[in-house]
C-alpha cells in the first residue's frame, strides 16, 4: 500500500471511530479513558493523522461495544468477487480426452491473481510440463500430489500442505496413490511494466 492509500485508510478509520464514539454519546476523553489511550492520540486517530495499531483497534472496539472489524473500512461491493461452487470455467490440463480438468475461479487481465481449482482423479492425465511468468502457490486440500521440477527433484505434498515457487521453473504434477486429489493453484502475475521488453 502506498503512502497515499495509507493516509486515506487512516482517515476512514478515524471517521468511523469518531462516528461510533458520537453515537455512543462519549467524549474523546471518556473514550480515551475506557480504551486506555491518551486523549491527544485518540484525537489524532479521529483526524486520520495517526494510524492505530491492531491492539489499539481491539481496545477501542471493546470500549465502544463493537467488534474490531466494525472500525475497519469495508471494500466497496463492486470490488468484491464471489465464485460459487457451481461456477467457473472448466479448463483441461492438456489437449487430451483423458486430461484432468480444472475450474478457473479467477483469471482476468485486470487482476494480478489467477486462481484455479483441480480435482485430479486417478487415471486422468495431469503430467503436462508447465512454466510461466510470475509466481505459483499450490495448496493441497485433500489427497496427495508430487511436484516434479525439471532437473531439480520432486516435492510431495499432502493435505493442507502448500508449495510456492517461481513459475519460470519448469515443473509438472503427479498424482500420488489411488485417491483423487483436490488442489488449489494460485498464480501471481508479473505486472506488464515488470516484463522484459
Amino acid at each position: 500500500m502506498d503512502s497515499h492509500d495509507e493516509a486515506g485508510l487512516n482517515r476512514l478509520v478515524g471517521a468511523t471511530v469518531k462516528a461510533l464514539r458520537e453515537t455512543a454519546g462519549l467524549t474523546t476523553r471518556a473514550l480515551a479513558v475506557r480504551a486506555g489511550v491518551s486523549q491527544p492520540f485518540l484525537s489524532q486517530i479521529e483526524r486520520g493523522v495517526s494510524a492505530p495499531s491492531m491492539s489499539t483497534i481491539y481496545r477501542l472496539a471493546e470500549a465502544l461495544g463493537v467488534v474490531p472489524g466494525d472500525l475497519l473500512p469495508r471494500p466497496p461491493l463492486e470490488q468484491v468477487t464471489v465464485v460459487r461452487a457451481d461456477e467457473g470455467q472448466r479448463l483441461p490440463v492438456a489437449d487430451r480426452d483423458d486430461a484432468a480438468v480444472g475450474r478457473i475461479m479467477m483469471s482476468r487481465s485486470d487482476r494480478m491473481l489467477e486462481v484455479i481449482e483441480y480435482r485430479i482423479e486417478p487415471g486422468r492425465y495431469v503430467e503436462e510440463w508447465f512454466e510461466s511468468r510470475g509466481e505459483m502457490a499450490v495448496y493441497v486440500i485433500d489427497g496427495a500430489l508430487e511436484i516434479e521440477f525439471e532437473g531439480s527433484g520432486t516435492v510431495r505434498l499432502g493435505p493442507r500442505d502448500m508449495l510456492h515457487h517461481p513459475g519460470t521453473v519448469r515443473h509438472r504434477w503427479l498424482l500420488v496413490g489411488d485417491n483423487p486429489a483436490y488442489v488449489l493453484l494460485v498464480v501471481g502475475r508479473v505486472p506488464a511494466e515488470g516484463l522484459p521488453g
